[in-house]
């Protein structure tokens, strides 16, 4: 889990490595996170990172699997640099009425020219922005989920509405215990678009998602202990396209 700060109060990403695998093929569902951040902007420039001006102070730069970031060069935010994360959608109207009729975000923007709409549950969090794709929606081979917390005895009413409204459930309301840690219970959902969308109880997730202080170190660690390529090549074997 990597982010600019604990999980409790920042969006963190969750990055997953598989030895097995060498590439992924990418969709158009995931179509990049923004950045608020002079700083990233700076870092990418000393590191020679490949920047792509796209408007007037946006920044795009790709990382190594292919995902798109994009770096807005300004004073980063206090809150959280993290502004906005942007999903590709089939029809816009009906996953807005699915995000807010039924999921309850607030309609920050909507442009109906450009095919795009900006919505979160809070003003000083992380915004989800959907944006019309021109097509059906393709998830690739390496799609993933967006998460959120909250009370858990929200999450009955989650599942209910869901099922009221005929919606996909794609795990009911269980309990995953985790051993030494915190039992969370979760419901997973997927939109009209086959989104996957998890709703953790927030009382454990906390307690759960605390920042581990060698959470750097035990990464580096692991990343060097990895020897995989070795591995394959060494067995005269190519690590397999996902």
């Amino acid at each position: 889990m990597v982010g600019y700060g604990p999980e409790d109060n920042h969006f963190v990403a969750e990055l997953t490595y598989n030895y097995g695998i060498g590439e992924y093929r990418l969709g158009n569902d995931f179509l990049g996170i923004t950045l608020v951040s002079s700083q990233a902007v700076s870092n990418a420039r000393k590191m020679g990172w490949p920047l792509k001006e796209i408007t007037s102070g946006v920044f795009e730069a790709e990382a190594p699997g292919g995902y798109k970031f994009y770096l807005e060069d300004k004073e980063q935010l206090k809150q959280d640099p993290v502004w906005k994360v942007t999903l590709g959608v089939s029809d816009l109207q009906k996953s807005v009425s699915y995000w807010s009729g039924l999921l309850g975000m607030k309609i920050y923007e909507k442009d109906d020219e450009k095919q795009r709409a900006l919505l979160g549950y809070a003003d000083n969090q992380c915004k989800l922005e959907l944006k019309a794709v021109g097509g059906a929606v393709d998830h690739g081979t390496a799609f993933g989920r967006i998460a959120f917390s909250c009370a858990k005895e929200e999450l009955p009413n989650i599942e209910a509405l869901m099922k009221k409204e005929n919606q996909k459930i794609l795990t009911p309301l269980v309990s995953l215990d985790t051993p030494g840690k915190a039992t969370v219970q979760v419901v997973i959902l997927a939109d009209p678009d086959g989104h996957e969308i998890c709703f953790v109880g927030d009382e454990a997730f906390r307690e759960l998602s605390q920042v581990d202080p060698n959470g750097d170190k035990l990464l580096d660690d692991a990343m060097a202990a990895d020897n995989s390529d070795k591995w394959f090549a060494e067995h005269n074997m190519k690590k397999v396209s996902a």
